[in-house]
Parts: structure tokens; C-alpha cells; sequence
């Protein structure tokens, strides 16, 4: 059983929150998901392990609408917490700019998408 690490995971979509939700709770994680990278910034005091952070918001009257601007307030806030993206964009010029910024990992969001999560979740913690 993992040790109790916090995990947030900030996406505009449901969905993924909630799967994400159910099936690191199980794995011994605890998880908090958010609809916003607003609501991910103001929980940044709870120290969490590890976010998960979608690349691109629907919602366009937030301050942030886009992973990266999120991330980068991340790593102005708290540079020690490891990021991994997540994106439906499989294009190569997107990949770079996101190893550029320095996120630590990347996963598209595909059928694969939970089982590359725990890969890439059990690497990084």
C-alpha cells in the first residue's frame, strides 16, 4: 500500500476527474480533483505529492485557460511539485514546448490514458 500521498488533479472535464479520482483512492492515494487551475492554486498550502493538470480549459472566463499558465504559476508557487500533463494533443510542437517549461511528464488523453497515469504517477513518486 502506497503511503498517504496527496494528489491533485485539475481538469475541466468530469469525467477525468472522477476516474482519476476512483482509481488512485483505491491504490492508496488520496486525490482531490478540481474543475479550475484557480480552485488547484488556492489548495497549493495542502503540499500536495504530485498534480495532474489538463493542458487546455473549455471554460473561458477563468484567469487561466490553459495548463501552462497554470503550470507556470506552479512552479512560481511551489518549484518542487512534480506536474504531469495531460492533453487529447498528440502534436510534436506541443511535447517540446511542455519539455521546454520543464513538466515532468506527459500523457494523452486516450484509451490508455489511466494506465499511463500509473506509470507515470509510480515514477514520479
Amino acid at each position: 500500500m502506497v503511503s498517504q500521498k496527496l494528489i491533485f488533479v485539475v481538469d475541466d472535464d468530469p469525467l477525468i476527474n472522477m476516474l482519476v479520482v476512483k482509481r488512485f483512492t483505491t491504490e492508496g492515494y488520496m486525490v482531490e480533483a478540481f474543475g479550475s487551475g484557480e480552485e488547484c492554486l488556492d489548495a497549493l498550502d495542502r503540499n500536495p505529492s504530485l498534480i495532474i493538470l489538463d493542458y487546455l480549459f473549455t471554460e473561458k472566463d477563468r484567469i487561466f485557460s490553459t495548463g501552462m499558465e497554470v503550470f507556470d504559476k506552479i512552479r512560481e508557487m511551489k518549484p518542487q511539485i512534480p506536474v504531469i500533463m495531460l492533453s487529447g494533443q498528440e502534436k510534436g510542437e506541443i511535447v517540446l514546448e511542455l519539455v521546454r517549461k520543464g513538466i515532468d511528464d506527459y500523457v494523452i488523453k486516450d484509451n490508455n490514458l489511466i494506465d499511463n497515469l500509473d506509470v507515470a504517477i509510480k515514477q514520479l513518486l
